[in-house]
């Protein structure tokens, strides 16, 4: 296993950083331990549509999960300035205070030929996702198939046509909405449920 240090700098987005590095190693690993603060935290709790935000002076206990070139899946716990205790699924938006240093483990299993071939496969990808910008549930379905590192295009719904035609495809009115092999699934919970039932293997 390699290592790789990194230092942040205030005002850096933690997420983005990791998923940075992960690109520019083109590699896969985890986080081996983390020091530092935050000027802000924005993290995905169990239930909620909508992410916890928090500010102020918060500090970084723990970071967990994997990286690679296809996104990250981390959890963050942090603690507030009355030592209350927070944490759940590391979002966007989580911003670097005074510092943080990171050491990444990176798999000596994972080549840069194969960590590109998980990002631009060969075949064309299965799986097709429309999305609405603002949705939570977009969100989550996308995270879900990068945190599964299924193969995917995601089509960003922006305008009254466009959800109109992806209305006529599938018959459904809401979103997102998912396609597997080009027929309507469902949206965010039948993805669950294929993933539940380990269905979603099968398309990687």
């Amino acid at each position: 296993m390699r290592t790789t240090p990194i230092k942040l700098a205030p005002g850096d987005d933690l997420r983005m950083r990791l998923e940075q590095l992960a690109r520019e190693e083109q590699a896969s690993g985890f986080v081996l331990g983390v020091v530092g603060n935050l000027s802000r935290a924005a993290f995905q709790c169990p239930g909620p549509p909508e992410p916890t935000v928090m500010e102020g002076d918060l500090e970084i206990i723990t970071l967990n999960g994997t990286l690679s070139p296809n996104g990250v899946h981390l959890h963050l716990s942090l603690s507030d300035g009355a030592c209350h205790v927070w944490g759940g699924h590391l979002e966007p938006g989580t911003l670097v205070l005074k510092g943080a240093d990171v050491l990444v483990g990176w798999s000596e299993s994972t080549s840069p030929a194969a960590a590109a071939a998980v990002v631009a496969p060969s075949q064309p990808a299965r799986v097709e996702v429309a999305v609405l910008p603002s949705c939570p549930w977009s969100r989550r379905a996308v995270r879900l198939l990068r945190t599964l590192q299924i193969p995917h295009e995601v089509v960003s719904v922006e305008d009254d046509d466009t959800a109109k035609g992806f209305m006529e495809r599938s018959g459904m009115r809401s979103f997102p909405q998912v396609f597997v092999d080009g027929e309507a699934i469902g949206g965010y919970d039948s993805l669950s449920e294929w993933h539940s039932e380990g269905r979603l293997a099968s398309l990687r």
